[in-house]
């Protein structure tokens, strides 16, 4: 919070704390993804309705409104703008909602440490797919539109330049 910045799961750890003083679970779920980085997002369920919070370096990860019915159904409305910078869709699959009430002895919620407990928590979970195999072999490129949409704050700050020239 000194900093003003935050990465995805500094961002879902934080949407949880804030869903958690607004009567909600502190909840969290990790999606999983190829050659890319995985992403945290806070869920919620309102109306029997799940709903989620993200922070994501594209324009497309971060809110969804509470109208899906399960997780699955609310991690797949992810897939089509989950890609990396060569284009390809890499979103594969997604964990249970995780209760960080677990973690209130470690006080995830206002120590200033690092939280690197929540991340290696994550990765000893068992994920779902998303997609079969079979999918994955049909899936199209995304289109150079959608790439600079979902890019669209790095184009405007010059980073994408930057990245593009790395790689």
């Amino acid at each position: 919070m000194k900093k003003r910045k935050a990465n995805c799961i500094e961002g879902a750890l934080f949407a949880a704390a804030a869903l958690r003083f607004h009567g909600h679970k502190p909840l969290i779920i990790d999606l999983t993804s190829v050659r890319d980085d995985d992403h945290i997002i806070a869920v919620f369920k309102e109306n029997g309705y799940w709903g989620s919070i993200g922070k994501s370096k594209y324009t497309g990860l971060t809110f969804r409104e509470p109208i899906h019915r399960t997780i699955r159904e609310l991690a797949i409305s992810y897939f089509e703008d989950y890609f990396n910078y060569e284009g390809e869709k890499t979103l594969r699959g997604y964990s249970r909602p995780i209760n960080l009430k677990v973690f209130d002895k470690l006080k995830w919620m206002t120590s200033g440490d690092n939280l690197f407990f929540v991340e290696k928590y994550l990765e000893k979970i068992n994920h779902k797919k998303l997609i079969t195999q079979k999918m994955v072999k049909n899936l199209r490129i995304v289109t150079p539109l959608a790439m600079e949409a979902g890019e669209l704050w790095m184009s405007k700050k010059g980073i994408l330049d930057k990245v593009k020239s790395k790689s």
